[in-house]
């Protein structure tokens, strides 16, 4: 009978391949389970002008979609997310595994580890963030009140001729500026507590799961003011609104945020931002560990 390899005598730089195929695995599983909370943080961050489309907590907000819509309306763009997140998280892993072990982050003897770990993390994001910020769009109109949207490709097809390319990256700036810092902060606070609970390094499956659970949720709470101005951009073509509409970018967002909703707008859809994330990270690291120490045994 063949020896079980140990998880401790095996290289923390797994390879490309594998990182990437454990990442994009435990992407899918991520957001495929969290996306019911993901829809209702949406919702609560869009500024409606219909009083039927305003929710006031998580609660109120599964109640009446669930009541007046189906649950089905929950899942709505959970396709988008699925066809995106595979390849975008091969990429973010792949990209932060790589950068990680070229700026010697793997290195024990490295006392700035930290500084590797963070500029592993923004480059992951910025690649990642490219290849997801079209599905993301495409899923939060999808997300929205009465979407007029029940099919991925239709929906592409239709923003595509409507508003043209440019409405699929109109985004992009701000969600790098909400990424970049999420996930330099996400990795690091994962690895400290990483460290912290488990020094021996040896595969931990609670560990992973209260290291990524936490991180998430530091993350997720700091960024939050950036992901309501993402949402507004992203979903202005669906809003009724004319100068939603017309909002060019993230200083013009904003400043609607300001302007209508002062400083409690930029916390729009903050509980279940956090609790969206805190599960779904620690089982999106969860699952990354778990497919990588399988893959390479």
């Amino acid at each position: 009978m063949a020896e079980e390899p140990d998880y401790e005598s095996l290289s923390p730089n797994a390879g490309l391949g594998v990182n990437m195929l454990a990442g994009a695995l435990a992407g899918i599983t991520e957001h495929a389970v969290m996306f019911p909370v993901d829809s209702i943080k949406t919702r609560m961050q869009v500024f409606a002008t219909s009083p039927a489309a305003v929710y006031t907590g998580i609660g109120n907000a599964f109640t009446r979609i669930s009541s007046t819509e189906g649950m089905r309306a929950l899942w709505r763009g959970v396709s988008s997310v699925i066809l995106g997140a595979g390849p975008a998280h091969a990429v973010h892993f792949g990209m932060y595994e790589a950068m990680k072990e070229l700026a010697g982050g793997n290195e024990e003897s490295n006392r700035n580890q930290w500084i590797a770990t963070s500029l592993a993390g923004a480059s992951a994001t910025i690649a990642s963030d490219a290849l997801m910020n079209p599905f993301d769009v495409i899923k939060q109109r999808m997300q929205v009140h009465q979407s007029e949207f029940r099919s991925v490709f239709t929906c592409a097809r239709v923003v595509h001729q409507t508003e043209g390319l440019s409405a699929f990256y109109v985004s992009y700036p701000t969600t790098l500026m909400m990424s970049v810092p999420f996930t330099a902060v996400q990795f690091t606070v994962y690895e400290q507590i990483k460290k912290l609970m488990n020094p021996s390094g040896e595969y931990s499956p609670v560990t992973h799961m209260v290291a990524g659970g936490l991180s998430g949720g530091v993350a997720a709470g700091v960024t939050t003011p950036l992901d309501v101005a993402k949402t507004l951009l992203q979903t202005r073509g669906s809003s009724q609104d004319p100068e939603i509409r017309k909002v060019g970018g993230m200083v013009d967002a904003f400043r609607i945020i300001w302007q209508r909703d002062g400083m409690k707008g930029f916390s729009r859809g903050l509980s279940p931002r956090v609790l969206t994330f805190m599960p779904s990270n620690a089982l999106c690291w969860l699952s990354y560990e778990f497919f990588k120490a399988a893959i390479r045994e």
